[in-house]
């Protein structure tokens, strides 16, 4: 009993760890090195949803403590009239079909982003269907015209799908179009339409859009530039444990290469009104591994986000305790993305307040901050976080 006594908390839990390698995997954990791809396979058929909560947390509050990160921003979606047909989608509609979707024109477009005149926003995140209408002049005139209104406003905008597509129709290398985007306005990259990486699964659920490769080539070409980005993956449906894997390492080795990343996002696949509705969504359990396992991996990443209008908001907070430390924003819109997949919310919509209150109810400090994750302000409630 002695002995425990003067032991921390990681202390006792490689001590109390009977499997070999998961002790060491504890062990590196501890001592901040980086797990190998088979340790992290080995935490995904090994690793209790307590072992690998506890290192996730310890990871967590050793890079934050208590901080837990939101921003005030909105989401605009020019379009659900996609060319593309991904299996997994719920959100676009075929253009083919385009009688069934929606196309903004830039004046209703800006028409939202003077909703928020006065307010305190930060962001503004663009991301739709890919319309071979919306190319890459008139994505340019929108940036422009959102930047001559609001200069203040940071725009994230464009999944690597979307720009791939306008840089091929544009007849532009992704060099060129990075760089007249950046000239436009365009400050940082989301990090959708990552999916999974390996061409076993891509060819299976989104074969007809850019490859794992050319999503990375045009991250690293924006972080080339000085841009940061986002990075997602889709989990939770066809793909086996080794090409989450393989998706986290390729994400991981060009961080090593760029550090142009700020966070990285595992989305939970919704089977809701899509062509994969046959395969059962993943477990709250294995929901919660995933993240813990991610912040564990992902070694390199500063951040791990849980987007709360897909997990809802409970399962949100639990998310706190598995090693993430940023929950998103206010998404102050009617976000269609995900609610029409099925997701936990209907009206993905909470205020500061909601967010600050989320955040305290479990024992974390609320921290707004601005997309680059530069602090906007700490929100100290003593009552709560004693």
């Amino acid at each position: 009993m002695q002995k425990f006594l003067t032991m921390s908390s990681i202390d006792i839990c490689i001590e109390n760890t009977l499997d070999p390698e998961l002790k060491s995997i504890a062990q590196k954990v501890k001592d901040g090195v980086r797990i190998t791809d088979a340790e992290c396979l080995a935490l995904f058929n090994k690793g209790s949803l307590s072992f690998v909560g506890f290192l996730a947390n310890h990871i967590r509050e050793k890079l934050h403590g208590h901080s837990t990160y939101f921003n005030r921003n909105f989401h605009i979606e020019p379009t659900n009239v996609c060319v593309f047909s991904c299996k997994f989608c719920s959100y676009s509609r075929l253009y083919a079909h385009k009688e069934d979707g929606w196309e903004l024109s830039i004046e209703q477009m800006l028409d939202i982003v003077k909703q928020y005149d006065g307010k305190e926003v930060t962001e503004v995140h663009i991301v739709g269907g890919v319309h071979p209408k919306m190319n890459m002049a008139y994505f340019i005139e929108l940036i422009q015209k959102i930047k001559a209104h609001r200069p203040d406003l940071h725009i994230k905008a464009f999944t690597a799908v979307e720009l791939d597509y306008m840089f091929r129709k544009a007849k532009l290398s992704v060099e060129e179009g990075m760089k007249q985007l950046k000239e436009a306005g365009l400050q940082s990259l989301p990090g959708g339409g990552a999916e999974i990486f390996h061409p076993e699964i891509r060819l299976q659920i989104c074969a007809d859009k850019v490859s794992g490769d050319g999503w990375l080539h045009i991250h690293e070409t924006a972080h080339k530039l000085g841009m940061h980005s986002n990075a997602t993956m889709l989990y939770g449906h066809i793909e086996k444990y080794e090409h989450r894997i393989d998706h986290m390492h390729k994400l991981r080795a060009l961080q090593d290469k760029t550090r142009g990343f700020n966070t990285f996002i595992p989305l939970k696949f919704r089977n809701a009104n899509n062509d994969m509705s046959n395969v059962p969504e993943s477990t709250l359990v294995e929901d919660m591994r995933m993240y813990a396992i991610a912040r564990i991996y992902m070694d390199n990443f500063p951040h791990l986000k849980a987007y709360w209008p897909m997990l809802g908001r409970q399962n949100a907070q639990l998310s706190l305790s598995f090693g993430v430390n940023d929950i998103d924003g206010t998404i102050d819109d009617s976000t269609k993305i995900y609610s029409m997949a099925g997701s936990e919310e209907q009206s993905p919509t909470m205020t500061t307040e909601e967010l600050v209150t989320l955040i305290s109810q479990v024992g974390r400090k609320p921290v707004e901050r601005d997309t680059l994750y530069n602090t906007v302000r700490i929100y100290e409630d003593e009552a709560v976080l004693n």
